[in-house]
């Protein structure tokens, strides 16, 4: 190391228990003792005692002054004494006016361990962290939201903007957001509200068309559908064909159409009746195809898609797919926790439940048990029936219990978070007037987000600029 008691630069490290080095704090100077650093070799300074060489000191420091033997930081000088008195006394003291955030960075970057700090002040100090990681996450949160929302509502009104310069655009326009706003007009809230009953009957028909007590049979004695139900079934999806036809012609952006989600659950919903049809047509045309018609069949029950149509209708819903989309490492997590919990204790109960229960017998065989006991289920058709089986049964239910409520903790906090967001959005896209043509974007509630960002600034600019009086005490044993 270079200076004068630990050796140049290139050469070997010179040690001495008596030296002293010079270091420079953001302009606080401080002459300290070889000994006293050594005593935690983990630490920043500690390291610089081992320092054979220029470019290994400046991957420790900021610079360094060859003439005056100076070791310069750029940090924080109002939290320095703080470190100094650690060197002194083997301890860290938090003053309760400190910001947490500055002092646990502070001290991670001068390689101090929070395992130091002293039991008078570990628990406010901890309960203090714990409490803004909860507030940054609640602000983190907020500002998501917001400018999630407030891109969204970008680009809805760039969408609406296009139909400026389209033929018959305001017309058009005002068809769109009736069509793709439910709440916006009484028109729109009489369309959604038809267009879930019509939803509804149809789910309604195909579960009733399944009961032995309305199904009907032709002459040769073969199954055939209620003439009511299939009437119902029709009105349903020219409903659905109308709508999407018109969705489709009022667009703004042809090209881009099928790009929203819930555009394609349209299709996909009607999808399968003209699949159908064509295959029947092709069927009877052609004996030899007669196995297509069990296609027909599978395709029949693609039907029950049209329960998501409601999303488009629905606050929550959508919500919920937007929290799915965005949380697959979390279900992900709980997957993984389940595939390893069923693992676990399906061979448990094989081992303690093969000689005494037929039903456990396999491995495969007590997956199912597993499986059902892990979520809590419980059907009750396959049991264990010795003491070592039901305290293994015991325990995986316990576990199974831990396993589904941790991921599903912060599944929902995101779904809290796109539900506000949904409804922001909704709350500002049915306050938009474009009868005289868009003038301006309406404005978003950015205040907290502004706000969170200067109080930062201010309490970063306050620990820069003050000294606290509880460094009184601590500058007593600095001098």
């Amino acid at each position: 190391m270079t200076g004068q008691v630990l050796g140049e630069p290139c050469g070997g490290a010179h040690t001495d228990e008596n030296a002293a080095i010079r270091i420079n704090v953001g302009g606080f100077k401080k002459r300290l003792q070889s000994d006293t650093l050594s005593r935690f070799p983990e630490t920043r300074l500690a390291r610089l005692l081992h320092c054979q060489s220029k470019e290994s000191i400046l991957e420790l420091c900021d610079d360094y002054d060859d003439t005056e033997k100076e070791f310069y930081f750029d940090r924080n000088p109002a939290l320095f004494p703080y470190v100094l008195n650690f060197y002194n006394t083997g301890r860290l003291h938090v003053m309760a006016e400190l910001c947490i955030f500055s002092f646990s960075q502070e001290i991670e970057y001068w390689g101090i361990n929070e395992f130091f700090i002293d039991s008078c002040c570990s628990s406010s100090y901890h309960c203090r962290k714990m409490d803004q990681d909860r507030e940054d996450w609640d602000d983190r949160s907020d500002e998501g939201s917001t400018t999630s929302s407030f891109d969204e509502l970008l680009e809805f009104y760039n969408d609406a903007s296009k139909f400026d310069k389209q033929l018959f655009g305001s017309a058009r326009r005002r068809i769109w957001l009736m069509l793709d706003n439910p709440g916006y007009s009484v028109a729109s809230r009489i369309i959604s509200i038809l267009s879930i009953l019509v939803v509804l009957g149809s789910i309604a028909t195909m579960c009733m068309n399944s009961m032995s007590e309305f199904s009907l049979l032709d002459s040769e004695g073969q199954p055939t559908e209620d003439p009511r139900f299939e009437s119902v079934e029709h009105f349903g999806i020219g409903w659905f064909t109308l709508e999407l036809v018109a969705r489709f012609v009022v667009a703004p952006d042809l090209l881009h159409f099928f790009d929203h989600p819930l555009n394609v659950i349209d299709l996909v919903s009607i999808l399968p009746f003209y699949l159908t049809l064509l295959i029947n047509l092709v069927v009877e045309s052609s004996p030899a195809l007669a196995n297509l018609g069990r296609v027909a069949q599978v395709l029949r029950l693609m039907r029950i898609f049209r329960i998501l149509k409601l999303a488009r209708h629905s606050t929550g819903l959508r919500s919920l797919g937007a929290t799915l989309r965005n949380s697959y490492k979390e279900v992900g997590l709980l997957l993984l926790y389940l595939a390893v919990g069923v693992s676990f204790f399906s061979v448990m109960a094989y081992t303690v439940e093969k000689e005494d229960n037929e039903d456990l017998t396999t491995i495969p065989a007590c997956w199912w048990w597993a499986t059902v006991s892990m979520t809590t289920v419980g059907y009750g058709d396959v049991v264990p029936v010795s003491i070592a089986g039901k305290l293994t049964a015991s325990a995986c239910i316990l576990a199974g219990i831990l396993v589904v409520v941790l991921p599903i903790t912060l599944i929902f906090n995101k779904f809290s978070l796109f539900y506000k967001r949904q409804k922001q959005l909704e709350i500002a896209m049915r306050s938009c007037d474009f009868d005289e043509g868009i003038k301006e974007v309406p404005s978003v509630n950015l205040r907290n987000y502004y706000a969170h960002k200067v109080k930062s600034l201010m309490a970063s600019l306050s620990n820069m600029s003050r000294s606290s009086p509880s460094e009184q005490s601590l500058n007593e044993s600095i001098h």
